[in-house]
């Protein structure tokens, strides 16, 4: 399964509830807890999300669609993106015995900061905040679901930052966390490396409509329609004398 950035006039970076986000079909992927690395988690609150893709070119946007009961100020979502050649484990790039590791590129935006970060990681406990923050982030809650668009240049200067090659596919992942409070304790539901989380997909940026097919195509059909009028221009003249 997949996630198509299809090619739009207007990306509408920072409104998740815009109507250019209807003509573009969702694509759903199923969420688990986190078990991989402590602190582990048994049961979580969102068990899938529904994401959708545009770009125009110069600017990607990326629509997380989830159900939540709840409106909670530590609300939060998070895309993750492999970056450079060496495989990722989706655990932030930790290393696994069936993975070496490698650096991961993470979107991660929070209710009540209102705004998206741009992270990365190579492994637990190594989380950090880039210096370079070329992306945007905006949450809207309404009928008991969360809709986050996360947005940015389709290519970038910054070494720790995913790149968007049109055409190309790249590997796509997704973690939730739930910020209601246990009403016993206060402690938060979810948090931390307690979060619902997605393993590898994949997801494209459509490239440019290519024209050469069509170009050739009329070519084809205009030498041949000029080569027709000249032979039946000879025809009507009759030979030559």
């Amino acid at each position: 399964m997949s996630i198509r950035a299809m090619l739009t006039k207007s990306v509408p970076a920072d409104d998740p509830t815009a109507s250019a986000w209807n003509s573009v079909a969702a694509s759903q992927f199923p969420m688990s807890p986190q078990v991989h690395w402590p602190t582990r988690i048994q049961e979580v609150t969102v068990k899938d999300v529904r994401v959708r893709g545009l770009h125009d070119g110069k600017q990607v946007a990326i629509l997380l669609e989830y159900d939540d009961p709840t409106q909670d100020p530590d609300d939060a979502a998070a895309i993750e993106f492999m970056v450079g050649d060496k495989k990722a484990h989706f655990a932030h790039g930790q290393p696994m015995a069936e993975v070496e590791g490698g650096a991961v590129n993470i979107w991660f935006w929070k209710n009540k900061d209102a705004k998206a970060l741009d992270m990365n990681a190579k492994g637990f406990g190594t989380l950090k905040v880039q210096d370079q923050q070329d992306l945007k982030g905006k949450g809207v809650y309404q009928d008991g679901k969360w809709k986050v668009v996360f947005s940015r240049a389709v290519t970038t200067g910054d070494a720790n930052d995913t790149q968007f090659n049109p055409g190309e596919f790249i590997n796509i992942a997704f973690a939730v966390w739930d910020g209601k409070k246990d009403p016993a304790s206060g402690d938060l539901k979810e948090k931390g490396s307690q979060k619902a989380v997605s393993s590898w997909w994949y997801f494209r940026v459509d490239p440019q409509p290519d024209y050469t097919s069509y170009f050739y195509a009329l070519l084809a059909i205009g030498l041949a329609a000029g080569f027709e009028f000249v032979v039946i221009r000879k025809l009507r003249k009759g030979p030559s004398a």
